[in-house]
């Protein structure tokens, strides 16, 4: 049988050789592919990236939440370490704390303020108090204390009494600039308060003129001044209108007894 010749014309012959070509590679090695591939995959990802970014938020700002939640709430690292008052001169800042009664090493937020405020108004020279977080570690106290207009002799011993009839201190000796405040034995509060009110109505000048408030009920109440001259005052209403007649009628006439108890129809006795 006769041998057939090849040649670079005979088909059979460069099928061989197309096997070898470049193109004959396998599609998953071919560049063209692998980056066709890469770029569907990550569209692929884009996709389940844009499905999931949501859900992955959300989990996220439920993990802040809880986190600022716990660290506010129960950590030690925002807890009480110290207690700031102000505005005391009468008491001291330690006799304060004692009384507010600052639970230190809890955590600041879960302080109950209002009773803290309950347990420093307490005190009987304080007339209010504000109390406030004061971030990160420690609670402030803000007090405001009563001011004395006058001294009341209680049981023997000198009383110091605000302006809303509220005894609150002790004098060894009565100051001499506040007008005393004297009482029969049991006057009640009420009667203490307007006894009270009448001193804190009258200026300067004329409460320096006051030896003491004699209060016998909460409607007969008179003023002795220092020079033995009496005044009839009435009950506390229209202080303020009662003192400014008395200062016209102590400039006016030198009388031993003055009846302002009814400030339109003032009267004078020698």
């Amino acid at each position: 049988m006769a041998r057939r010749s090849t040649g670079p014309d005979d088909p059979d012959a460069t099928q061989g050789f197309d096997a070898f070509a470049p193109e004959a590679v396998a599609p998953g090695s071919d560049p063209a592919v692998l980056r066709s591939r890469r770029r569907f995959a990550r569209r692929q990802w884009a996709r389940r990236w844009l499905a999931w970014k949501p859900v992955v938020a959300v989990l996220l700002l439920v993990a802040l939440l809880v986190g600022g939640v716990w660290l506010v709430f129960f950590s030690s690292y925002l807890a009480v370490q110290g207690v700031q008052v102000t505005g005391v001169s009468q008491l001291k800042e330690s006799d304060v704390e004692r009384a507010a009664g600052v639970p230190e090493g809890d955590p600041l937020a879960r302080v109950d303020l209002d009773r803290i405020r309950t347990r420093v108004e307490s005190l009987a020279a304080v007339k209010s108090a504000d109390v406030t977080r004061q971030w990160p570690d420690e609670v402030r106290i803000a007090v405001i204390e009563r001011v004395p207009v006058a001294v009341v002799e209680i049981g023997g011993q000198l009383r110091g009494m605000d302006e809303e009839g509220v005894v609150f201190r002790n004098y060894a000796k009565a100051p001499a600039d506040l007008p005393r405040v004297q009482t029969p034995a049991g006057t009640g509060a009420e009667a203490l308060r307007e006894g009270a009110l009448v001193v804190g109505s009258l200026p300067g000048d004329l409460a320096a003129k006051v030896d003491h408030v004699d209060v016998q009920t909460v409607d007969e109440i008179s003023l002795q001044l220092r020079d033995g001259r009496e005044v009839e005052w009435g009950s506390a209403e229209q202080s303020a209108q009662k003192a400014a007649v008395l200062a016209d009628l102590l400039a006016a006439v030198d009388a031993q007894r003055y009846d302002v108890s009814v400030p339109g129809q003032p009267t004078t006795r020698q």
